[in-house]
């Protein structure tokens, strides 16, 4: 069992008055919806897993719900990027509070490479704005493509919708080009729904965590960008059998055991890599 980090929290604000006292209402334009039960950021920081040594990142902590809980998992630190200032000011007592477990750096994820903030281990866990969740993570995966040692793991929530993306099987109605990414270079597990009561301002949607653990991946993998090229083409006409969708592919057929008049949603993430596999060799 993970030792939790002897530090006390109990003389830090609750969640509520920090926001009144910063002003820090959420705002849509940077898709803030605030978790402020901290329950529920402690189950979220459980189904992360160990964390003790572990540098964790995480993307818009807000008032910092979730970012306590992290911190009582005996983390090395916890790298906390924040777009807003308003919320970093807001942590400035619980950065003290910890004595040098956190770092806050204001920026934007969506330009900061992860990997120059801390030598590995290191994991994410973030309740991603919905605007930037998916270019996020596709950024990340592209990250373990070139080193499936980048990160531990990633426990990441998503609106419903994107989550059921990530963890579609052959033949769902949500199986796409998404899901074979993921799947290709991690394991990922659908975790818990979160609804949309828990949040501050309550959003329309259902949110969910997914659990990614990197895959250990042959030395002869593909290219990210080989297998987003076979993906994009297979599923930009999912409505087509893959005679039409993936003709530029039609020579490989038989070897990776795919019939032409199978559509997409019919191929699994593995056809899919030896279908870019194959295509690369070709193209050198």
């Amino acid at each position: 069992m993970t030792n939790l980090l002897a530090i006390d929290l109990s003389s830090l604000a609750p969640l509520r008055d920090i926001i009144r006292e910063h002003d820090l209402r959420a705002t849509k334009k940077l898709g803030q919806n605030f978790l402020l039960d901290l329950n529920l950021t402690d189950k979220i920081a459980r189904v992360a897993g160990d964390l003790s040594g572990i540098t964790v990142i995480e993307i818009g902590p807000g008032p910092g719900g979730l970012t306590r809980s992290l911190l009582l998992r005996n983390p090395s630190k916890v790298v906390a990027i924040e777009y807003d200032l308003r919320a970093i000011k807001a942590l400035q007592d619980l950065k003290q509070a910890v004595d040098g477990r956190l770092d806050l750096i204001h920026g934007d994820a969506l330009n900061t490479d992860l990997l120059t903030l801390s030598n590995a281990p290191r994991a994410i866990v973030a309740n991603l704005p919905y605007n930037i969740a998916t270019p996020l993570l596709i950024g990340w995966l592209q990250q373990i493509n070139q080193d499936q040692k980048a990160y531990k793991s990633m426990t990441l929530m998503f609106q419903r919708e994107v989550a059921m993306r990530i963890v579609a099987k052959v033949g769902d109605k949500a199986y796409g080009r998404l899901g074979v990414l993921c799947q290709w270079l991690c394991d990922v597990d659908l975790c818990f729904d979160v609804p949309a009561s828990a949040f501050t301002p309550a959003p329309k949607i259902t949110s969910s965590i997914v659990h990614f653990k990197p895959k250990t991946l042959p030395s002869d993998s593909p290219s990210f960008k080989s297998v987003e090229k076979v993906t994009m083409a297979a599923f930009g006409q999912r409505r087509k059998m893959i005679r039409s969708s993936l003709k530029n592919y039609k020579q490989y057929f038989v070897e990776i055991g795919v019939e032409e008049t199978w559509r997409a949603e019919n191929i699994p993430p593995e056809k899919f890599i030896a279908l870019a596999k194959l295509a690369e060799r070709r193209e050198e």
